[in-house]
């Protein structure tokens, strides 16, 4: 019998922002850039969630739900280094420590149980010393799996503690709506709403055939999760899964010229990145977001893997040219570098010596002045706003803070 927590910081980048300036306690602070420019809400404070305002939501609706709302830029490095301190905690109660995102962590402390109690009592004492070392509010989920954990975790936020007694995830479960289970997004919700299923509970009085047959694979997935039955271990790493950046422009884009110069703009960011990290990328996926917030992906892997910009820019640029829709304005464009791996695993590297040796001068003088000291002479003339979700992902999907 496992005990796992799901140990997820509240409103993680507004309340960073409320804890470095406390003037702005008990006001709607909106983390994500001037609402009167392209982009969306990282993240709101409860006091914003008020008014509806939520994460992903652009920064002009928010605006116009909230107009009282204090919107700020992120401070992403500000951000890291709260959340390393955190993780550090957590760490000091057991080292399977599987961090989902910045504000957020899988934890076993099944192996720590004689040391510091049951896992309500870990997880009284993890909120406890996080509040009291960071300043930070975290909600904690305890349950024997992964799944009802993580749901739990969310049930009482802020500051909530709850806890899923073995044998009792199914009945746990139950009553709560379809959509707080892994799996079941938008499109899964309208097929389960036409067997008259809104509950987990509902879910899992389904006939398995039934499930399989519509859902296929998936369908005897969802069956054992709205049971509450989860294997998935815990898995420690510190290493990104994926390495990307995105720009939100000030007004769509057409130029075919453009979107080339800014994906230039975003692999070298991408591969300077990847090398601070020692990890070459064995793939790249781009993302496009067109007017009205169509948003497709595309990815292929590289010819080898690389910490390059020129071989990530390379296949950025050949599958924008295979996914652009024709007539279509661009209003976000992403890059990310996927399917990870140590760079000291590389022959010799895979640039020669001289490119390494250039690329290594370069990513002093960033680390030294900024990330802007140095770039290509083509980008000069062609400077964008950049408004980038500028972090290494523990997972490849999450963006901004949900919590």
């Amino acid at each position: 019998m496992r005990t796992i927590l799901h140990a997820d910081l509240d409103a993680f980048y507004a309340s960073v922002e409320v804890l470095d300036n406390p003037t702005l306690r008990g006001k709607p602070v909106i983390v994500g850039g001037d609402p009167n420019a392209r982009g969306v809400v990282s993240a709101a404070s409860y006091e914003a969630r008020r008014f509806g305002v939520h994460s992903a939501m652009p920064l002009r609706t928010a605006q116009r739900l909230c107009p009282t709302g204090i919107f700020l830029p992120g401070r992403f490095d500000r951000y890291r280094e709260l959340s390393a301190q955190v993780m550090s905690i957590f760490a000091s109660f057991t080292p399977l420590v599987e961090p989902i995102s910045l504000d957020e962590a899988f934890l076993d402390v099944t192996g720590s149980l004689a040391a510091f109690g049951e896992g309500e009592t870990i997880g009284a004492r993890i909120r406890e010393r996080v509040l009291a070392e960071s300043g930070l509010v975290v909600s904690v989920g305890v349950a024997t799996n992964k799944l009802c954990a993580k749901i739990a975790s969310d049930l009482r936020k802020p500051d909530g503690l709850v806890v899923v007694p073995p044998g009792e995830e199914a009945a746990f479960l139950a009553p709560l709506p379809v959509s707080r289970l892994w799996g079941v997004g938008p499109q899964a919700r309208r097929a389960l709403a036409e067997y008259g299923v809104t509950t987990i509970g509902q879910l899992a009085g389904l006939p398995p055939g039934t499930l399989r047959r519509r859902f296929g694979t998936h369908g005897t997935e969802l069956a054992q999760r709205a049971m509450g039955i989860d294997a998935a271990p815990v898995v420690p790493t510190n290493r990104p899964k994926s390495v990307g950046h995105e720009l939100t422009f000030d007004h769509d884009v057409t130029d075919v010229a453009r979107l080339e110069r800014t994906l230039l703009d975003l692999a070298e960011s991408v591969a300077s990145r990847l090398r601070r990290h020692h990890l070459a990328a064995g793939a790249v996926q781009l993302k496009l977001r067109y007017e009205g917030f169509d948003t497709i992906t595309r990815q292929a892997p590289l010819p080898h893997q690389a910490r390059e910009s020129e071989p990530i820019y390379a296949l950025g640029v050949e599958l924008l040219h295979r996914a652009l829709a024709p007539d279509r304005a661009v209003r976000l464009i992403g890059l990310t570098a996927i399917g990870l791996s140590d760079a000291q695993q590389l022959t010799l590297f895979d640039a020669p010596d001289r490119a390494d040796r250039l690329t290594r001068s370069i990513d002093t003088v960033r680390e030294r002045f900024g990330d802007r000291a140095i770039t290509r002479a083509t980008l000069l003339a062609h400077e964008d706003h950049r408004r980038w979700d500028p972090g290494e992902r523990p997972e490849a999907p999450a963006d901004t803070d949900g919590s």
